[in-house]
């Protein structure tokens, strides 16, 4: 495994909430920062107030090794109930990829949601570079280390993208149980699950 192959993970959840309900979630962009340990704040950007093709939203991250950077993202993918794309650059040049551009980006991260099973299956993914980031600027202190650092980032990441789907699920079932909690069968049913 290699920073320059573009290494990425992905997890999928099943939510009992349709696609519509799970939508209102992934596109609302502070959700993962609620969420995330790292990313800490985001905010849209140039007047954008919702997900629109190029629009761009800046965030604000931080890590125990790492320390605190900014991000730009912009969107790149957007098919509303279906894909939630966003391109991460490095707006301040902190790991010397140049201009920041959304077609050169630092990682890209996307959500997709396909219905199932009266819910939705709701996937979340990421690749990484192929601009220089502080994970190359890692490897490059290590590069006898390169397949032991990405594979502790991704693993590092694949554990955000779980927390971030289970919010996500609880969240959009959250209003479901609420509305069942009313009859005593399908409080019943809740009960120790």
């Amino acid at each position: 495994m290699r920073y320059a192959d573009g290494p990425g993970v992905h997890e999928e959840v099943h939510i009992g909430a349709a696609p519509a309900e799970v939508w209102r979630l992934v596109a609302d962009i502070g959700l993962p920062a609620r969420i995330s340990t790292e990313l800490q704040r985001v905010e849209w950007l140039d007047g954008a107030t919702g997900p629109v093709l190029g629009a761009a939203f800046e965030g604000h991250n931080r890590h125990p090794v790492g320390g605190e950077w900014r991000t730009v993202s912009y969107i790149v993918a957007l098919e509303p109930e279906r894909l939630f794309g966003w391109a991460v650059t490095d707006p301040d040049n902190r790991f010397g990829g140049g201009v920041a551009d959304p077609s050169y980006p630092l990682a890209t991260w996307k959500f997709e949601l396909r219905p199932e099973g009266g819910g939705t299956l709701l996937r979340q993914s990421v690749r990484v570079g192929p601009a220089p980031s502080g994970l190359s600027a890692a490897i490059g202190r290590m590069p006898d280390r390169e397949e032991q650092i990405l594979a502790m980032r991704l693993g590092e990441l694949r554990e955000g993208i779980r927390a971030t789907l289970e919010g996500v699920r609880r969240l959009a079932e959250e209003p479901a149980r609420e509305a069942g909690a009313g009859t005593g069968a399908e409080a019943g049913a809740g009960a120790g699950a």
